[in-house]
């Protein structure tokens, strides 16, 4: 039994973890797992590894904490200069949180006060359904996920929604595939034009759909279509690289796939590789120039930790060296044909799809007409505990055929995982299917 004293999220009791290594977890009983979901698409470097532990104990035994309205830091700084060559804005300027959804919180401000300093009274910023950046409330005012919305609706607010490139549902059936960036373009000039183009700030977005979607990756059209309508009503373009950065779609930033420089960049979750809580907030070095001459009302207790930079230091270092963003790429491509093909006949499979290591896998009732399950037979729920059982830990979620409906495992696991340990991935997820939803075959 677990201590009673834990507000644990969600109920029952948790599996006791001991230590990790690599891409491996063990429990108190000594039962080996496959983290084939890096935690929450957290863990990017690995397990247990002691040089990234030492680099924040290093920092730590010097000075722990300074309050970043009133002091730098030799690391802080360091870690910058180090990052900004990779991040695909022009001349970023970086500020460190304490993780994703803050991040958000703190790009959503940077845009509001953008356009004051310019004068201009931009309220509105513009999310997609479906989508998911965060679980604070501006975050979730432009996620599009109803689900998590649904108990704080009164709180939401501030925010428009439009649609999503999802090319397994998508919403264009008549012109499907062709030309789907132009629809959406389209769909988002008359949401802007609706609102009022004097009043939107931003419009907001992840290059390659994480949770909330699980790893739908646009069409090659779509982000130069919907930039172009951005720039030309002067909207804030904010990629949402919480779950993609530092390599896990195979790039240090899946906005390089499709050549996006977005005006502010989010991270997360890899920034620290999970051995520290640590966001970032990107700007570009025009929109900081804007923010810098009228100032930026905004901050929080632990923004530019100084362990956080050595810590996010320490990651970047390693997956320059290691050559893990390469990795990515090689690993992903593997991980997505073993999926194909341990999948091939197992029943239940609706698509599989990603980038690099981040790669999910939709469950359908039917897999001519693509009708999801209903929730009410929690068949993620079901199928992630079938694959824990099998020794491999996936990422769940739900909601994705229409916000309540259908179902989805997502596959993110460390970037150091091996040729052997992918085959056992997608083996392992093959019979946590096969064993909830009934065999064919395979």
């Amino acid at each position: 039994m677990g201590s009673r004293h834990v507000f644990s999220r969600g109920g029952g009791d948790r599996v006791r973890i001991d230590h990790g290594e690599g891409a491996v977890l063990v429990d108190v009983d000594g039962r080996r797992y496959l983290d084939a979901a890096g935690g929450a698409v957290v863990v990017g470097v690995g397990h247990g590894v002691e040089e990234v532990v030492q680099a924040a104990a290093a920092q730590a035994s010097r000075v722990a904490y300074v309050h970043g309205s009133t002091f730098s830091s030799e690391v802080l700084e360091e870690y910058a200069d180090a990052l900004a060559p990779l991040l695909p804005l022009e001349d970023p300027r970086i500020y460190p949180v304490s993780g994703g959804s803050e991040a958000v919180e703190s790009a959503l401000k940077m845009a509001r006060a953008y356009h004051l300093a310019r004068g201009e009274d931009r309220d509105v910023v513009i999310g997609r359904r479906g989508s998911y950046h965060g679980n604070s409330r501006g975050a979730l005012s432009v996620s599009g996920r109803a689900g998590l919305r649904a108990p704080y609706l009164p709180w939401l607010t501030g925010a428009e929604h439009t649609s999503t490139p999802y090319e397994y549902r998508c919403v264009f059936p008549d012109t499907h595939p062709h030309g789907c960036g132009a629809r959406h373009a389209q769909v988002l000039e008359e949401t802007i034009e609706r609102i009022g183009p004097g009043r939107v700030a931003a419009f907001i977005a992840e290059p390659v759909a994480g949770a909330g979607l699980g790893a739908c990756v646009p069409p090659d059209d779509y982000w130069p279509a919907v930039t172009e309508v951005c720039r030309r009503h002067g909207v804030l373009v904010v990629a949402d690289e919480v779950m993609t950065g530092f390599g896990r779609t195979g790039r240090w930033f899946a906005s390089e796939h499709v050549g996006l420089r977005p005006d502010v960049l989010t991270a997360g979750k890899g920034t620290a590789s999970g051995y520290w809580p640590l966001g970032l907030a990107v700007v570009s070095g025009p929109v900081h120039e804007v923010l810098s001459r009228a100032g930026f009302v905004h901050g929080f207790t632990y923004s530019h930790h100084v362990v956080g930079a050595a810590t996010g230091l320490a990651v970047l270092r390693i997956l320059e060296r290691d050559g893990l963003v390469e990795a990515s790429a090689r690993q992903g491509a593997r991980l997505h044909d073993a999926l194909h093909r341990h999948l091939a006949r197992v029943p239940g499979i609706g698509d599989v799809r990603g980038r690099g290591l981040l790669q999910a896998v939709e469950l359908v009732a039917d897999e001519t007409t693509r009708e999801p399950f209903p929730r009410a037979e929690r068949v993620t729920e079901r199928v992630t505990e079938a694959c824990r059982e099998q020794g491999v830990l996936v990422y769940p979620s739900t909601g994705c055929a229409d916000g309540t409906n259908g179902d989805l495992l997502l596959l993110g696991p460390p970037l150091v995982v091996s040729d052997a340990e992918v085959d056992q991935i997608a083996a392992g997820v093959a019979r946590g299917i096969h064993q909830v939803l009934g065999a064919t075959g395979g």
